[in-house]
């Protein structure tokens, strides 16, 4: 029986010792997989995306045309990046992802699939009734803004393109970059300066 009062790191690290011990895991090698996912796989990479897009407009309509070959330029490819899709979300339209059958998503620019992303529960809901599970996400959308969900698969991963938030006009890409989360880019959450 666990102890619910343990921070979940404390129990992390001595899952992880006990494993060690034991020689199931080699210490070494799960830092490389961390710091991969860390630096090399994640939202950051998303991120670079979009503020590429946002600052760069002839690589924003790349980005628009062909998400799959636009998004290789910066060296974001492999297994689940295959046939991206980019939605921008415009003043009119909010475009939401979300996998019905599983968790497909675009693992070289977002990471790891967030546990909600997985939940039975987010993928039939956001489906039927998008504006008010965006509504518990804490995103309220104005009644005139049409929300569009898109279903991705294994033939298609679906990227949101966030709007660039007002006030930003000044900064660098470098300087966006770190505006741009993960959630912008799944569609369940705006950007703000």
């Amino acid at each position: 029986m666990t102890d619910e009062r343990v921070p979940i790191e404390l129990r992390v690290e001595a899952l992880e010792q006990l494993l060690v011990e034991r020689g199931l895991i080699d210490s070494a090698v799960m830092d490389k997989y961390i710091a991969m996912y860390e630096t090399d796989v994640g939202p950051l990479n998303g991120a670079q995306v979009v503020a590429k897009a946002w600052t760069d407009p002839d690589y924003k309509e790349r980005l628009l045309s062909d998400g799959t070959a636009a998004v290789a330029e910066l060296g974001f490819k492999g297994p689940q990046g295959e046939h991206i899709v980019v939605l921008e979300n415009t003043p009119a339209v909010h475009n939401v992802v979300v996998c019905t059958l599983c968790s497909c998503y675009p693992w070289p620019l977002l990471g790891l699939p967030p546990s909600w992303y997985k939940d039975p529960a987010y993928r039939a809901r956001m489906v039927r009734e998008p504006r008010a599970v965006l509504a518990e996400m804490g995103l309220r959308l104005p009644d005139d803004v049409e929300v569009r969900v898109w279903d991705s698969s294994s033939e298609v991963r679906y990227f949101v393109l966030p709007s660039r938030p007002a006030g930003t006009e000044g900064l660098s890409e470098e300087q966006l970059v770190p505006l741009v989360t993960r959630d912008a880019m799944v569609g369940v959450a705006q950007v703000t300066p």
